[in-house]
């Protein structure tokens, strides 16, 4: 539908007009905007939050740190790395381009790998293209890393359901013609994608009186397991939470021996965090440990009932197969 060109003024923030590119449009030529209503949508922002966790995680290796989806993306660099961490290949194209010419080049390299990767050579991507990316057009860069996110991290969170309202103009002969459309960016939850249900879900929606209880019994078997390396654990939520005990205990448990220049002893950030916690849960998927999908995010984040999926798997191995304090042999009741 066409919107009044005074209502489409107003959707820009206050003293700066609407967008240069306007001005800039060819006769029929369309270009997208984010009115602030939408980039201010708490799901909006949630998105994006999740989405630069996860690419600086993944990333924090080569040092490599993303503070605006927006900005930081356009050139190719990032792409560069993230993809060729993603899928494990070499990308064969130059490292740092300086010109506008030369990144633009890089990045056509790096989009072209990447659909390829993503939808094969016969399914052109209709949600982002090397114009938009190039250009910062933050829709296009958000479809295009929930794609990835989807194809390599199928786990991670990305809050459900998210859509934005956007202004397209397109330049007639009669002038600058506006429409407003609403754009979706990750798809609705259903109950098939939710996961099913483990004993923890139904152990803190049944019986939260015995969480405690269990809690304390895994503490117990922490601290006797660390004994030896002169740690202890009070609260699973917060000591956990970095991801540097629970290495050292899978360590202890499984005879691991993980380097430190694999993890960080002392995290600075929620992103090393993250990278802790992620390097342990690849640890516990190699020996067959885990049987629901955890997010490294949620144990950063204190969340109960992921930490101690993650623990209880490792419990239920080296303690309950053990019988010897008359702990029960089977899940938690």
């Amino acid at each position: 539908m066409d919107s009044d060109p005074l209502y489409l003024l107003l959707q820009f923030p206050k003293g700066a007009g609407p967008p240069v590119e306007q001005e800039e449009l060819r006769q029929g030529e369309k270009k997208k905007f984010l009115p602030p209503t939408s980039r201010e949508d708490p799901k909006f922002e949630e998105l994006q939050k999740v989405l630069m966790e996860w690419v600086n995680a993944e990333l924090l290796p080569e040092h490599i740190v993303v503070r605006s989806l927006e900005e930081d993306m356009f050139d190719g660099l990032i792409l560069h790395h993230l993809f060729q961490k993603l899928a494990g290949i070499k990308l064969d194209v130059e490292e740092i381009a300086l010109t506008a010419v030369s990144q633009r080049r890089k990045l056509e390299a790096v989009l072209e790998a990447t659909n390829r990767s993503l939808q094969g050579d016969d399914k052109p991507p209709v949600k982002w293209s090397v114009d938009a990316i190039f250009n910062k057009d933050l829709l296009a860069t958000l479809h295009l890393l929930v794609a990835l996110a989807k194809r390599f991290q199928p786990g991670l969170p990305l809050p459900a359901n998210v859509q934005v309202e956007v202004i397209t103009l397109e330049s007639t002969k009669s002038g600058l013609k506006s429409e407003k459309s609403v754009e979706q960016l990750t798809e609705c939850s259903t109950d098939k994608d939710q996961p099913s249900k483990d004993v923890f879900d139904e152990l803190f929606k049944l019986a939260p009186e015995k969480v405690k209880a269990v809690k304390e019994a895994i503490v117990t078997f922490i601290n006797r397991k660390m004994e030896g390396l002169g740690l202890s654990v009070q609260d699973l939520d917060t000591q956990l939470a970095d991801g540097v005990i629970l290495l050292l205990l899978i360590g202890q448990l499984e005879g691991f021996f993980l380097h430190l220049k694999e993890f960080h002893l002392t995290p600075n950030s929620p992103a090393e965090m993250v990278h802790n916690v992620t390097l342990a849960l690849e640890l516990l998927k190699s020996e067959g440990l885990l049987d629901d999908p955890v997010s490294a995010e949620a144990i950063v984040n204190k969340d109960s009932k992921s930490t101690l999926r993650v623990l209880y798997s490792l419990f239920r191995k080296h303690k309950l197969k053990e019988g010897s304090d008359g702990m029960p042999r089977g899940p938690p009741n």
